[in-house]
């Protein structure tokens, strides 16, 4: 499958309601805009109408990207997913070696990354680094400021929200 995107099912489903968001509700509100804009006459002044016309753009882009990543996507199975190493679909406890502090990461696909909510793709650094591995590995991960080494603490299976 060309530029396969691997989804949890949590992922895939925040996908569909976020395309249905958009499809349903902001292309109509938009719609609404942009016809309103122009009953205020002159277009090529009218910052309403660009406003609208921009807003509208970037809905139709996000549109097109969500289709593209629900099309090629590959959900991970249940069954995929166990507590004895890491992959997508796992919550991970880390300790970082060298300062003895300890994160908890959700590793997801990239498309339902949210490092902010502790998600980390498994194409960042620190998921690419860390995939595969058991509890008790140490793991090296290459970082701007120089080497990184977390061990594995804790592996479970993520659990459905």
């Amino acid at each position: 499958m060309a530029n396969e995107v691997l989804l949890t099912q949590e992922g895939y489903e925040k996908l569909e309601k976020e395309l249905d968001y958009l499809v349903n509700v902001k292309r109509r509100q938009v719609a609404k805009r942009i016809k309103v804009a122009r009953e205020f006459g002159d277009i090529g002044e009218n910052s309403e109408y660009d406003d609208a016309k921009n807003e509208q753009a970037f809905i139709e882009g996000r549109i097109k990207e969500i289709e593209n990543m629900l099309r090629n996507a590959r959900i991970i199975k249940d069954e995929e997913v166990t507590g004895d190493t890491v992959n997508l679909g796992t919550t991970v406890k880390l300790k970082d070696r060298s300062t003895d502090e300890v994160f908890s990461y959700t590793i997801v696909g990239s498309a339902e990354a949210d490092p902010l909510n502790f998600k980390i793709s498994n194409e960042s650094p620190i998921g690419k680094a860390i995939i595969g591995h058991k509890i008790g590995d140490v793991v090296k991960v290459e970082v701007p400021s120089g080497i990184m080494e977390y061990e594995i603490l804790a592996i479970e299976k993520t659990k459905k929200t």
